[in-house]
């Protein structure tokens, strides 16, 4: 069985790499008064982020940047939270990947999107050097939307100076 996309040579789709990490929150992933530490949520963001990005490009992978993470909702103690990451667009050695995280009150069954990111990973060899990666294949309106809002961002961060 090959994961080659038909048509596209060494393509691979949104789907092929779409990652979604669970995690309960418990007293240790907050503070006092049983609100989930930010922390906690950057990292899991970060990992899901740092999976969907390996399976895309099959290579170890760094995370080079986080573009945009906005926190929209707190998240308590007992909260079942979920993140989504996908990539969004790609270019010869780097990636960006949309992450969306909500958390689920497991006793209501009440959801809330809680927190939402962009992040750029470089996929690296052995020696830690840039490697090349797989071209994406939207397949959606929703995936094309999503790349060509990626697509900005990318001309965004290209326009701002580094230092």
């Amino acid at each position: 069985m090959t994961n080659e996309v038909p048509g596209a040579p060494g393509a691979k789709t949104v789907a092929q790499s779409r990652t979604i990490f669970s995690q309960a929150m418990m007293p240790a992933d907050a503070n006092p008064h049983g609100n989930v530490h930010g922390g906690e949520i950057m990292k899991m963001i970060d990992s899901c982020a740092g999976a969907a990005a390996a399976r895309h490009a099959r290579s170890r992978v760094v995370t080079a940047r986080i573009d945009e993470l906005s926190f929209l909702a707190p998240v308590i103690v007992g909260d079942l939270v979920v993140a989504m990451a996908s990539v969004n667009e790609v270019g010869a050695t780097s990636m960006e990947v949309g992450v969306r995280v909500e958390a689920e009150n497991t006793l209501t069954g009440e959801k809330k999107h809680v927190a939402s990111a962009y992040l750029v990973f470089v996929a690296i060899d052995a020696r830690g050097r840039p490697t090349p990666i797989p071209a994406l294949l939207a397949e959606t309106d929703e995936e094309r939307r999503r790349m060509a809002q990626a697509k900005l961002r990318r001309a965004l961060r290209l326009q701002r100076p580094r230092g």
